[in-house]
């Protein structure tokens, strides 16, 4: 069940009583993106945080060459969101796009907010998950510009276990930093290293 995933996320930092979770649950949109289709896309104000209960969603921005680069991946019992956008309310900077047909509970800022004031445990909840976004930025930030390819590969691999056979090559490749070509070249070296 959806609720139970999400109820369980928020278990692993908050405990909710039967009253709370249905104050929560009652915040919460459901929303099905098919594959391909947008939740967010660039300009756009990022009113909601999603998380995802089943598929598959991908932050990513464009440059002005026109190729993609892949910031974030939200697999079930993830969230996602443009954080810039959603914590500034001005035009994001991302794309959110369906790799596959996925299921997501949207909360509104507005709700979040509201959620804040009724049940201040949630103030901690997400103050845990943006500065655990923070972190990751940075940490990603900091491989970028200190790991071979090969590292960051492994890093990705740690992140997202569950993704490595499932995302086309291409999708890991712009989210490590190199081109489909260099990855493909750099598998094949790891898998004759094995």
């Amino acid at each position: 069940m959806p609720l139970d995933l999400i109820l369980h996320n928020l278990e692993k930092h908050i405990h909710l009583t039967r009253e709370e979770q249905e104050i929560f649950t009652a915040y919460l949109q459901p929303k099905k993106i098919k594959r391909k289709q947008f939740l967010l896309t660039y300009g756009e104000v990022c009113k909601y945080s999603a998380f995802v209960t089943g598929g598959c969603l991908r932050g990513y921005t464009v440059d002005k060459s026109g190729i993609e680069h892949v910031l974030s991946f939200a697999p079930a019992d993830w969230w996602i969101a443009d954080m810039y956008s959603l914590i500034s309310q001005k035009p994001g900077i991302q794309n959110i796009e369906a790799l596959e047909d996925t299921d997501v509970l949207l909360l509104s800022k507005a709700n979040q907010e509201k959620l804040y004031t009724q049940i201040p445990k949630f103030e901690h909840f997400f103050r845990i998950l943006t500065e655990n976004s923070l972190v990751a930025s940075q940490q990603r930030l900091i491989d970028s510009l200190s790991l071979t390819a090969e590292e960051r590969y492994n890093n990705f691999c740690k992140r997202y276990p569950t993704l490595i056979d499932h995302l086309p090559q291409k999708q890991i490749a712009s989210y490590i930093g190199v081109t489909p070509e260099f990855f493909s070249r750099m598998k094949s070296v790891i898998v004759r290293k094995k």
